[in-house]
């Protein structure tokens, strides 16, 4: 298996639980090579957000060429990029490289309730980056936000999921963390057919930074070469062990073990 070079655009965690930092230490663990464009500092920790100061887009798209002139990347991998000039700036990146798979996550909000996308850029992931995205992993809120769905059940899920295939995602991870249940249902859902992934709900406050996580490690075994379903399968996995090895740091939501395969 080659190394994969993934190249994430995403904002900074402080906490080091989600983000750049938590993207970083998934590719790292999973055998991949990061490098990043930050788009944002925060002031976080396991409690919430509490600062953000904004990259300009200029400094960004600067980043990224970059690494993209010199080291190149295997896989794309974004974030929180916070407004619709970042969203713009980001979606003519992806443009230039279209045989580069993208993992879009449209980050909207932290785990502790802090927004990080103004209400305004939401047009523009859902008209400018979803139809870049080899493959998009939003949460049951996000899906909502991007097609006007109500989201419920598994039903809605799906739904939903086909519905962000017609605006033009290749394949889209419907993540169901957000509903109830005691048991935990993704959907990866492509033109061709759709895979569940099914897992027990771990009883535990410690989730920072699993969609983050989830999102790095699709774009890891991506950027390896590793088939779309085998990709998001062996994701789906290492993130299922990290929160269950989470070493429960922090008062709030705490952080996942990245490193527990190292281990």
């Amino acid at each position: 298996m080659t190394q994969g070079r993934v190249l994430i655009i995403a904002g900074s965690d402080s906490g080091g639980g989600a983000g750049i930092q938590g993207d970083i230490k998934t590719v790292t663990a999973l055998g991949g090579y990061a490098a990043t464009a930050i788009t944002a500092l925060t002031v976080q920790n396991t409690l919430g957000v509490s600062g953000v100061h904004p990259v300009p887009p200029d400094f960004v798209e600067a980043q990224a060429r970059a690494v993209l002139d010199d080291i190149g990347a295997d896989a794309f991998k974004t974030g929180m990029l916070g407004d619709t000039a970042m969203v713009t700036t980001v979606a003519r990146i992806l443009g230039d490289y279209p045989r580069i798979p993208a993992v879009i996550d449209p980050v909207m909000v932290a785990k502790g309730g802090a927004s990080l996308l103004a209400a305004e850029a939401i047009a523009a992931v859902r008209d400018l980056l979803i139809p870049r995205a080899a493959l998009l992993t939003p949460n049951a809120p996000e899906a909502e936000a991007l097609t006007g769905l109500v989201i419920e059940d598994l039903d809605g899920l799906r739904r939903a999921g086909h519905a962000l295939l017609d605006l033009g995602a290749q394949a889209v991870l419907m993540k169901g963390g957000h509903m109830e249940g005691d048991v935990l249902t993704d959907l990866l859902i492509t033109r061709q057919g759709e895979t569940s992934f099914q897992g027990e709900r771990v009883d535990t406050r410690h989730t920072h930074g699993t969609g983050c996580t989830l999102a790095s490690a699709c774009a890891t075994g991506l950027a390896q070469g590793l088939p779309l379903a085998h990709a998001v399968a062996s994701a789906w996995a290492y993130v299922q062990e990290a929160i269950r090895h989470a070493p429960g740091l922090g008062q709030g939501h705490g952080p996942l073990d990245h490193g527990w395969r190292l281990r």
